[in-house]
């Protein structure tokens, strides 16, 4: 198994509970990557319209996707009982907010068509029903998913190793895999501290699987497309400030196409994030350069809020595909499962079963088995073109 995020520590639990003998090999610490650097949302629904991922999968594929995002927030609540994880898990529901009264028609559309096809726990919200909801003049409509829910990223990661080490999962840190080759019927995978020798191998590296530019994940790197993301959290809010920001207490997705996502937290943080850079470097000055670029944006949206302390300000790497969604599947030697483009948090883990499933010989439980993933053109691992295409995205927000 190499990568200790969402999906390797949930398929090395699920494997070692099977009675496989696993070894996961993680380049940093558990949850160094994606799976511990985002604003704790886990939301239903697709990156995509569901409109527009029935054009582009037709609408099998399309239903089967989207139910599977419902399926791994089940997943999650169950593992989050049966390991006895306090991670602060909450079935709150997602807000996506309507940031232009342009975008409203469109998203009532997609909203009618989720709703008869395949999601009827929805609900539509006029402008005048958000009141309730977001303390904010910002918004013209948005559509409540009442599935999603949120949690403490950090708290289910731990918990996650810890549950996989009691299944019998052997975890090693500061591990990157520098080399692999065959050996026999397997592979004999090359770490600074050691070979190891596997007859199968997973890889759940996402937006680091570029790290390494050998060839163990050469495949990948020309596929994904790593973006930075970045988040802000504010000093604690009193119980009026709160109520004057998110009566309603739900995760909230804009509809802009770098838009923002904000929730408070147990502790009443407002946790601000989005693209607010399109970078592929996440470090210290990047982050606080990012940081205030969300404070303008946060402002512009609570202006209640203006001045208020910043106590914490992070940022990571997110695994983007071209037409932003996941793959899972098997290729150059290796299972995977990646790509999931900024909608990890809630997918990663049904992912890693999936992949248990997969090495296991279990056919039938991949919702993306099949779909094709070419090479992106010109990309070698490194981006050039993401500037290009925040100026792209940019202009289409300032024009929609």
């Amino acid at each position: 198994m190499i990568g200790g995020g969402f999906t390797g520590l949930n398929a090395a639990r699920s494997l070692a509970r099977a009675g496989a003998r696993v070894a996961l090999l993680e380049a940093r610490h558990v949850g160094f990557g994606a799976s511990g650097r985002n604003g704790g949302h886990l939301n239903n629904g697709m990156a995509h319209g569901y409109a527009d991922a029935k054009a582009h999968l037709g609408a099998e594929r399309a239903h089967a996707l989207y139910k599977a995002y419902d399926r791994s927030i089940d997943l999650i609540e169950d593992i989050v009982a049966e390991e006895r994880i306090n991670c602060d898990f909450r079935r709150s529901g997602k807000l996506k907010l309507a940031s232009k009264p342009s975008h409203v028609e469109g998203m009532h559309a997609n909203y009618e068509l989720i709703r008869r096809e395949v999601d009827p726990d929805t609900a539509w919200l006029d402008r005048s029903d958000l009141s309730g909801e977001v303390g904010s003049q910002a918004f013209h409509g948005g559509m409540l998913y009442r599935k999603s829910a949120m949690m403490h990223m950090g708290r289910f990661v731990t918990g996650l190793a810890r549950a996989a080490k009691a299944r019998g999962a052997s975890i090693w840190h500061e591990a990157p895999v520098t080399g692999r080759a065959r050996m026999g019927d397997g592979w004999a995978l090359s770490t600074p501290r050691g070979t190891l020798q596997a007859r199968t191998v997973i890889a759940a590296t996402g937006a680091y699987s570029g790290e390494v530019p050998s060839a163990p994940l050469r495949y990948f790197r020309r596929r994904l497309i790593s973006v930075g993301s970045f988040i802000v959290a504010t000093r604690p809010l009193s119980g009026e400030e709160a109520v004057s920001v998110m009566p309603g207490d739900r995760t909230c997705v804009t509809s802009m196409n770098i838009g923002n996502y904000f929730r408070l937290s147990p502790d009443r943080r407002l946790i601000f994030g989005g693209r607010a850079r399109f970078s592929a470097t996440s470090d210290q000055r990047s982050d606080a350069r990012s940081g205030e670029i969300l404070r303008r944006g946060m402002e512009q949206i609570f202006p209640q809020l203006q001045g208020i302390d910043i106590d914490y300000c992070w940022g990571g790497l997110v695994d983007m595909t071209k037409d932003r969604l996941p793959r899972a599947g098997e290729a150059d030697g290796l299972f995977y499962a990646m790509g999931y483009s900024g909608h990890g948090a809630q997918m990663s883990t049904l992912m890693g079963q999936v992949l248990a499933d997969m090495a296991c010989g279990k056919a039938g439980t991949n919702p993306l088995d099949g779909l094709s993933w070419p090479a992106i053109p010109a990309h070698s691992g490194k981006p050039w073109f993401l500037p290009l295409v925040g100026l792209w995205f940019g202009l289409k927000d300032r024009l929609s």
